[in-house]
């Protein structure tokens, strides 16, 4: 971010690009107005605890030379940003995480609201963004994020643990049940086929937009199954010897740490869209 002026405004809902950009902003340094809520405020929180928080967007724009906003889903609050931004002329910048549905996040309503200029972390990242938005200056940064993290994920523990990374899906694939569920569901009836010892721990880690209580039913099913307590993704990835999930970014982390990964995605389900060869399909094995 060096040539960066400021202040800048950062508006934030979701996890993946909050944990980017606080990230960044760490090694920048200048001057920052943040309105954040979700998930993205709960990480604000715990990387500046004496950052000032603004209560309402147009008092956090006031006074600031660039508005750098997540591109989530789960909230319209960074679009309304964006939207906000361009009406006061003020350079906007959106930051790309994960690797799908690039399009659909620059629009709600039926309004599409585009940036000024997009930062993504990784190559992969960037070769999407340059196919779908030819036309938007594109910056690309280190993925800080993801090496503070990987660095702070201790060896295997060889004790059978599964860490199973869940996350909302908002697709049933046909079928009566939403499709965090199907994958779940699929996975657990194949986890015994992912360690050659079998697993003797099957850890629930919630998305950060999930409520733990989603996955309650789970715990009553089978003994194994425990929910996550640990304090952050690279404690959890530490007590696992194989890491399991849909299309998390957090599998991602996982295969960087070194730990053998699997898409949990079952037969009747879409294409996996991560492009990291390395992640294995559970659909894929070829079990006795």
């Amino acid at each position: 971010m060096h040539g960066l002026d400021g202040p800048i405004a950062v508006v934030a809902h979701d996890a993946g690009a909050t944990n980017l950009i606080i990230s960044w902003l760490k090694a920048w340094g200048g001057g920052v107005r943040a309105h954040v809520q979700g998930p993205a405020a709960k990480l604000w929180f715990e990387a500046f605890p004496d950052q000032p928080v603004y209560s309402e967007l147009d008092e956090t724009l006031k006074g600031a030379v660039t508005l750098v906003s997540g591109t989530g889903w789960a909230s319209s609050l960074e679009h309304e940003a964006r939207m906000y931004a361009c009406s006061m002329g003020l350079r906007s910048v959106a930051v790309l995480d994960h690797w799908v549905n690039y399009l659909p996040r620059f629009e709600r309503d039926g309004i599409v609201q585009w940036p000024d200029e997009l930062w993504v972390a990784d190559d992969w990242a960037r070769r999407i963004a340059e196919e779908l938005f030819p036309g938007i200056p594109l910056r690309q940064f280190e993925n800080s994020y993801l090496q503070t993290q990987v660095a702070m994920v201790k060896p295997a523990p060889g004790e059978g643990n599964l860490l199973y990374l869940l996350e909302p899906i908002r697709q049933t694939w046909g079928r009566q049940m939403d499709g965090e569920f199907q994958a779940l569901d699929f996975a657990l009836a194949h986890v015994d086929d992912l360690l050659p010892k079998g697993v003797s721990k099957i850890i629930l880690r919630p998305h950060p937009s999930e409520s733990p209580d989603k996955y309650s039913d789970y715990l009553l099913l089978n003994q194994r199954i425990k929910l996550d307590t640990s304090a952050d993704l690279a404690q959890a990835l530490s007590f696992a010897d194989v890491v399991v999930g849909v299309e998390s970014f957090a599998l991602t982390l996982a295969l960087a740490a070194g730990r053998p990964v699997y898409s949990s995605l079952p037969p009747w389900a879409p294409p996996l869209r991560l492009p990291h060869t390395d992640i294995q399909q559970i659909r894929h094995l070829k079990v006795p």
